[in-house]
């Protein structure tokens, strides 16, 4: 079991939860229960399955876990790139939850390979 609330990756992820809701909240109505609530499900994904896989007792659920959390990260990439297409953000935007979206893949993908090669966080 791991301290998941000592993961820099973890607060990374809470912080863009805050960014895409703030972000999302200015999508049009229409969208509220397509696009926005999509984007908001995904990088909740992420913190959540962080969470999750942290109270696994096992190294490999954990890593198995960590995994869907990487997933739902590019998912909030797609999400950036729809809602960049259909213009509801704009391109500075855009780059900035495209590229704290992919440091946050790559902090994932470290700690999953550091916890398959069995070291502690």
């Amino acid at each position: 079991m791991h301290d998941f609330r000592q993961l820099d990756v973890y607060a990374r992820a809470l912080r863009f939860t805050r960014k895409v809701r703030l972000t999302t909240a200015l999508f049009p109505r229409d969208e509220l229960f397509s696009l926005t609530s999509q984007f908001r499900r995904a990088s909740d994904s992420v913190v959540l399955n962080i969470a999750e896989g942290a109270g696994n007792k096992s190294k490999r659920e954990f890593a198995r876990f960590l995994g869907y959390a990487i997933r739902s990260g590019f998912e909030c990439g797609g999400c950036a790139d729809i809602a960049k297409t259909q213009d509801y953000i704009d391109e500075a935007e855009y780059e900035t939850l495209v590229a704290e979206g992919q440091e946050i893949i790559a902090m994932l993908v470290g700690l999953q390979r550091a916890v398959l090669r069995g070291i502690e966080p």
